[in-house]
């Protein structure tokens, strides 16, 4: 996507240590839903489940919810594809929060580390760093993803081989999951032409 200026962002999953952190470069064009997708595919979460923004409104002070609207209309919250993240990161330092998979409960910090000009021979968006594995999909939020890990370093537990075939299950070759692993080079950013209509949500 074309843009004059870019958007450095940090994305750090919370209440995990060591850090699993992304840095990307995203144009400042950018939508809250394309930003979505960016830190979906920079982290390596399949997009099969909801997710919303936390930020903090410059105009009002006020805290806002940006994702996808509650059908139910229980809490508002603004249709991601209709926000520019211009519109809210406004300088370097400023911080929202990003939760990914209401069961689970992902949370991610995102901060703005840098509002740089454009590279016209470069296409955003691109992953520039990070480190470490992201979780499985679906492992059950931080306490499960810390069960998971212990239970496949040790092939002596109950559960070790029962926890080897659902890795398989869900697409790790012979059930092997290296947590420490993360090459910035292997993101793959899809299109971001896709229509809101035609994501597949599992509903929590």
């Amino acid at each position: 996507m074309s843009a004059s200026i870019i958007f450095q962002f940090k994305i750090t999953l919370k209440r995990i240590k060591p850090n699993i952190w992304r840095r990307i470069q995203v144009p400042g064009n950018f939508t809250f839903w394309e930003l979505h997708m960016a830190i979906s595919d920079a982290m390596g979460w399949q997009d099969y489940h909801l997710h919303q923004f936390e930020v903090l409104n410059p105009r009002n002070g006020q805290i806002v919810l940006i994702g996808t609207p509650d059908d139910f209309g229980l809490v508002e919250v603004i249709n991601g594809k209709t926000v520019k993240i211009a519109d809210f990161f406004s300088a370097p330092k400023c911080k929202a929060k990003y939760e990914y998979d209401f069961g689970d409960g992902w949370d991610h910090e995102i901060l703005l580390q840098k509002i740089l000009p454009a590279i016209p021979t470069v296409e955003y968006p691109i992953c520039v760093g990070g480190k470490r594995a992201c979780p499985p999909e679906d492992c059950g939020g931080t306490w499960g993803y810390g069960e998971l890990l212990s239970i496949i370093s040790n092939p002596n537990h109950g559960e070790y081989e029962e926890r080897k075939d659902w890795l398989k299950l869900i697409g790790y070759t012979n059930g092997e999951f290296d947590s420490e692993h993360f090459d910035p080079k292997s993101v793959y950013f899809r299109s971001f032409r896709d229509s809101w209509n035609q994501r597949n949500f599992i509903p929590l």
